[in-house]
C-alpha cells in the first residue's frame, strides 16, 4: 500500500501542510508559488495508484483537492475582475496565467469530440463554468463557431462576472447563455443537449461525482455525449478521479491522459440508448460496458492526433 514512505507522497504532504496553514487562498506571492510548485511536482508521469493510498493519505488528498479547488476559484474570480475592467475583455484573455493550457485542453476536447460525432453539436451544456468560462469561450470562438453554449454554475456572482466578459462581443454573447442553478435540479432540459461537458471540480469526491453522473444519465437524451475531466497518476492529488467503471449507463468511448502541461485527463462517453434505471428496476442489474481501465495510451494531442483511439471496449467490473 502506498503510504508516507513514498518520496512523492512525502513531498505532497509537505505541500498540504504549508497550503493548509495559509491565512487565505486568494492570489498572492506565497499562494501562487506554493500551488505552482505543487502542480509541477504532480505533473511528471509517476507510477502511483491513488486507490491504494492508506486512509491517512486518502484524507490528505481529499482535503488538498478541496484547497486547490478553492484556490482555483479565487484565481478565476481575481482575473475575471481584472478582465472585466477592460473595454474588450476577450482581447486580453492571455493575461490569465493558465490561458494557454485552456487553449490546448479545448483543442484536445474538440478533436476527441470530432472523432465520435459526425456533426458539430448545435447545443452544448457546460456544467461548472465559473466566473472565467475559458473552455466555453475558446470552443465557441475557435472550434464550434455556430454552437450555442449553455453554461451552468451554482454561483450567481460567478455567472454575472462571466456574462460581463462577453458584453463587448454581441455575436458571441448570443451563443453563450448562463444558468444559475445546481445541476442536480436540472432534469428535462438536459435532454436538449447534444453534448454535456462536466468540469473537473463539479463533484469534489467520488461519491459526489458518481451521484452527478447518475443524474446526468437519468436525464440526458439517449446517445448524447458526455465529456468529463479526470486526473491520472500524481495529478490525482490535484483533481478528483473518474474511472470508466464509474460511468454506469454510459458507453465509455475513449480515455486520454495528456503527457504535457495539460493537467486533466479527458473521458468521452455516450449515453446508452437503454435506460440504466429501468434495467435496475427490472432486476437485470446495471447496464454498462466499460473501456479497458488500464494501459491507456498517453499522448501529446498537439503532435499525435492520429493516436487518440481507445483500446477495444470490453466489459469490466471494478
Amino acid at each position: 500500500m502506498v503510504c508516507l514512505k513514498d518520496p512523492l507522497v512525502q513531498k505532497i504532504c509537505e505541500f498540504y501542510e504549508k497550503i493548509s496553514r495559509l491565512d487565505s487562498l486568494k492570489p498572492s506571492e506565497d499562494v501562487n508559488m506554493l500551488l505552482t510548485d505543487l502542480v509541477f511536482t504532480c505533473m511528471p508521469p509517476y507510477p502511483i495508484d491513488c486507490t491504494k493510498l492508506c486512509k491517512k493519505i486518502q484524507e490528505i488528498r481529499s482535503k488538498l483537492i478541496r484547497l486547490c479547488g478553492e484556490a482555483e476559484g479565487l484565481l478565476e474570480e481575481h482575473y475575471s475582475t481584472i478582465l472585466g475592467s477592460f473595454d474588450n475583455p476577450l482581447e486580453h484573455l492571455h493575461i490569465f496565467p493558465y490561458f494557454s493550457n485552456y487553449v490546448k485542453l479545448s483543442l484536445l476536447e474538440f478533436n476527441i469530440l470530432s472523432q465520435h460525432s459526425k456533426d458539430v453539436p448545435s447545443r452544448v451544456a457546460f456544467v461548472g463554468s465559473g466566473p472565467l468560462p475559458l473552455t466555453s469561450i475558446v470552443l465557441a470562438s475557435n472550434h464550434m463557431t455556430s454552437t450555442t453554449f449553455h453554461n451552468y454554475d451554482i454561483d450567481s456572482s460567478a455567472n454575472s462576472m462571466a456574462s460581463h466578459l462577453l458584453e463587448s462581443d454581441p455575436a458571441l454573447s448570443k451563443r453563450m447563455i448562463f444558468h444559475t442553478t445546481d445541476i442536480m435540479n436540472v432534469t428535462s432540459t438536459l435532454k436538449d443537449y447534444d453534448v454535456i461537458f462536466l468540469a473537473a471540480l463539479v463533484g469534489m469526491n467520488k461519491e459526489e461525482k458518481v451521484r452527478i453522473l447518475e443524474h446526468l444519465n437519468k436525464h440526458m437524451a439517449p446517445e448524447a455525449l458526455l465529456m468529463l475531466r479526470s486526473a491520472h497518476g500524481a495529478r490525482a492529488f490535484l483533481y478528483p478521479v473518474v474511472e470508466p467503471c464509474d460511468l454506469r449507463g454510459f458507453e465509455v468511448l475513449s480515455v486520454f491522459h495528456p503527457a504535457d502541461e495539460v493537467i486533466n485527463s479527458v473521458i468521452i462517453a455516450r449515453k446508452s440508448p437503454f435506460s440504466i434505471h429501468s434495467s435496475i428496476d427490472q432486476g437485470f442489474g446495471p447496464f454498462m460496458h466499460c473501456s479497458k481501465c488500464a494501459e491507456i495510451q498517453v499522448f501529446n494531442p498537439l503532435s499525435q492526433m492520429n493516436m487518440i483511439e481507445e483500446l477495444a471496449v470490453e466489459e469490466h467490473h471494478c
